[in-house]
């Protein structure tokens, strides 16, 4: 059989989709009281007019503790009209709109949030320089209702498509990790007892949809640290997922935000930008060689996790989505040919809102995005690619 046309459009469970293009979650920053404002609709309204037949909101939190700051959205009825202010507007571009929907566990700064974080396993965190604990069976009760109740609302906001975070280390992943699960209850030991909350999230947020929206997992090809999600382990978290049925595609990710994050990002390490943003103390730390080691510099290549997801792909019948630097025509029809049904892109639309419109006219063959990760840092002041010249015009988005 030919490969699919990436620009065709598709059948994302329940949902149908104009294209096979996906905007990956990136932390917008344009949140600054934890509510929608007009500068997240422009953020991901302009995507959505440049072609995209998806795009992702990161990051939703399905409770306090479950944010990463003070700055995020926790999904609720406080929180309710503005999502819905914002699926109308990408709604009325033609595109869908997914919502990235999680508990950043260990991720999650409590000295920000104002609320203990909470992970696998207790351990301490660079983040708030606080001690993180481990998650009690009333915790994990309280969090699972959370996304139940979160799934909900969601829906109500009109959203199309749920995708769960279980990846990056956030609350599910570092329960998959055995480095961060040292657990010797139900939820830790073996891969299928580390794999129960995963499941139980799975399961309970479809209960709680039904066939009103898609549900999808980011998770992990490898999450680049010794005692992280291996490549072998990941597939077979990903065959325990299309066992139980709940799912209508996964999303192929890796790295660690708390370990590893160039893992997932490749190209140019900022490390001086990051520092910059930092409070003294943190920003004394990353200026440091043990702090410059922590964000490690991979040399960038197009599809960087192609080969590992090529692995998933002989092991699960689920469809697939293929992320890491996807900038070319060429590389998102090779991904048709690999058998992938869709195609995720961060970077690339963050430095040019409309190439996948100019990428399906033939106007272009690909990005221009250099991956010096640049834009990384920009997460605290309105995420955005600092690379635009003189006589470029700049997407309002990025002005916001």
């Amino acid at each position: 059989m030919s490969a699919p046309d990436v620009f065709s459009p598709v059948d994302l469970g329940p949902v149908r989709l104009r294209n096979r293009t996906v905007k990956a979650a990136t932390f917008e920053g344009r949140t600054p009281d934890g509510e929608v404002t007009d500068a997240l609709i422009a953020y991901h309204r302009a995507p959505a007019e440049g072609g995209v037949g998806l795009t992702t909101v990161a990051y939703l939190a399905v409770a306090p503790d479950g944010r990463t700051h003070r700055e995020q959205i926790v999904v609720g009825e406080r929180t309710l009209s503005g999502l819905n202010r914002l699926t109308d507007a990408i709604h009325a571009t033609g595109a869908k709109i997914s919502a990235q929907v999680g508990h950043a566990g260990p991720v999650a700064n409590g000295r920000s949030n104002g609320v203990p974080a909470i992970a696998a396993s207790r351990m301490p965190s660079p983040l708030s320089m606080q001690m993180i604990r481990s998650a009690s069976e009333k915790d994990l009760t309280r969090v699972t209702r959370a996304y139940v109740d979160a799934a909900r609302t969601l829906v109500t906001a009109g959203f199309d498509v749920l995708e769960l975070h279980m990846a990056h280390s956030y609350l599910i992943s570092s329960f998959l990790a055995p480095a961060l699960n040292r657990r010797r209850d139900r939820w830790g030991g073996p891969l299928e007892r580390r794999a129960r909350l995963a499941r139980q999230v799975a399961r309970v947020v479809r209960e709680e949809v039904g066939d009103a929206v898609a549900v999808t997992a980011k998770i992990s090809v490898s999450d680049g640290f010794p005692g992280g999600v291996t490549t072998e382990a990941g597939i077979e978290f990903a065959q325990l997922l299309e066992a139980d049925g709940h799912l209508d595609a996964l999303q192929l990710s890796g790295g660690s935000s708390l370990m590893n994050p160039m893992y997932l990002f490749r190209g140019g390490a900022p490390v001086n930008e990051f520092a910059a943003t930092m409070p003294p103390l943190v920003k004394w730390g990353m200026r440091t060689p043990a702090g410059r080691s922590f964000l490690k510099e991979y040399e960038f290549e197009e599809a960087y996790f192609r080969a590992k997801a090529l692995e998933f792909r002989a092991a699960v019948s689920t469809p697939l989505m293929l992320l890491g630097g996807i900038n070319r025509l060429e590389t998102m029809q090779q991904a048709m040919a690999d058998g992938f049904e869709f195609v995720v892109m961060g970077r690339a639309l963050l430095r040019e809102p409309d190439l996948v419109n100019r990428l399906a006219s033939g106007a272009v063959g690909g990005g221009i995005c250099i991956h010096c990760n640049r834009c990384m840092p920009t997460i605290y002041s309105g995420t955005r690619c600092p690379e635009w010249g003189p006589g470029e015009v700049i997407p309002v988005a990025a002005l916001r």
